[in-house]
């Protein structure tokens, strides 16, 4: 007979399992958005179709700010980020925490290199199919590279933070290079 440990365990592990399967597909059309972010401290608008007319954006989800593996996450995208400019690529990392907390982690965490997005509402959220939980606006740790285009080029969908930003990185310099292929006569 179970007992409501148990019980819970189980219930938490079907959830997470299926929170685990949820993603945006490659190819699909990325949904626009408009969000409060922080650069560097300061308060700022972050709309992806404007953001998208300079070339492909990082966007990358994780569940909360200043826990330990979100951190280890904004500094591996702070340490790539003239790499990512250099392929004209924009990075923005979005979770449902609130702007004041974001300005921090944005200067704390994210070393003032990149954007982080408010989604305290979690639309964003539920619409790139990132959601941790049934409960609550938390999202799991899953990165997408969107195109100009304002496609899903590439899904990385993983809470262990280390390899986020080598797969991303790789996955905008393959875009580039199939830009260079077509382009050219």
């Amino acid at each position: 007979m179970f007992n409501l440990k148990t019980l819970f365990i189980a219930v938490f592990s079907i959830c997470f399992s299926l929170s685990a399967l949820a993603a945006l597909d490659i190819g699909a059309d990325a949904p626009d958005f408009t969000v409060d972010s922080a650069l560097g401290g300061v308060q700022q608008q972050f709309n992806l179709n404007e953001a998208l007319k300079t070339g492909p954006v990082v966007l990358y989800f994780y569940p909360k700010a200043f826990t330990s593996g979100c951190t280890v996450e904004a500094h591996l995208f702070a340490e790539a980020t003239e790499q990512f400019a250099a392929l004209h690529a924009t990075v923005i990392g979005m979770s449902n925490d609130n702007i004041e907390t974001l300005k921090k982690f944005s200067t704390e965490e994210c070393r003032n290199k990149f954007a982080v997005g408010a989604d305290t509402d979690a639309k964003v959220i539920k619409a790139y199919d990132v959601k941790l939980l049934p409960v609550g606006g938390t999202s799991s740790r899953t990165s997408y590279v969107i195109t100009p285009d304002h496609k899903i080029f590439y899904v990385y969908k993983a809470m262990n933070p280390n390899e986020h930003v080598k797969n991303t990185l790789d996955a905008v310099k393959r875009w580039s290079e199939k830009q260079k292929t077509t382009s050219s006569p």
